[in-house]
């Protein structure tokens, strides 16, 4: 039977009711067998690295950063207990930076999203030398767009921001002294 393309959607809707009705369904034996010849799907991954891989990754510009600036600049607001504040700019978004010593070696980073994003994650990742093991830390934005990751040692890190669609990956930081 050759279709004919006069059709109207009522003689095409009757005709497919009337072949439902007519034609049997496939046997059960078949249609296993029928499914055997495909291989059974892979177990499931997690959707994380998947994910990660639609979003847009956008680059940080920085902007300021207090380490070029003399201790007498800085005033009474700081720079003698070794505090370093950073400011990254991207894509209509600001990252403030805070990278303190916490008096034990390590440092601590923590900061402020200025922009759009009401929720995102933080996520600082060892770099070099400090990799092995590969040591990787994360936080939640809260309501205000404020983070705080716990204290690590000195080196070098990496910096990645998730936000809506987007990822935003900040320069690598030197953590530690000032050369």
């Amino acid at each position: 039977m050759t279709p004919d393309p006069l059709l109207s959607d009522d003689a095409l809707a009757a005709l497919v009711r009337r072949s439902a009705a007519e034609l049997p369904d496939v046997p059960a034996s078949m249609l296993r067998a029928a499914i055997g010849l495909f291989p059974a799907a892979p177990a499931a991954q997690p959707l994380l690295p998947q994910a990660w891989a639609l979003l847009r990754q956008v680059l940080g510009a920085l902007r300021f950063d207090s380490a070029g600036l003399s201790p007498l600049a800085l005033g009474v607001r700081g720079g003698e207990d070794g505090t370093r504040h950073l400011l990254f700019s991207a894509e209509g978004r600001d990252v403030d930076l805070r990278i303190q010593p916490d008096g034990a070696g390590h440092w601590a980073v923590s900061g402020q999203v200025l922009g759009p994003d009401e929720v995102g994650e933080v996520c600082l990742s060892a770099l070099g030398a400090n990799a092995a093991p590969p040591a990787v830390h994360q936080a939640a934005l809260d309501t205000l767009g404020e983070f705080a990751l716990p204290a690590v040692p000195a080196g070098r890190w990496a910096l990645a921001l998730r936000l809506g669609a987007d990822v935003v990956i900040l320069p690598p930081l030197d953590l530690g002294p000032a050369p």
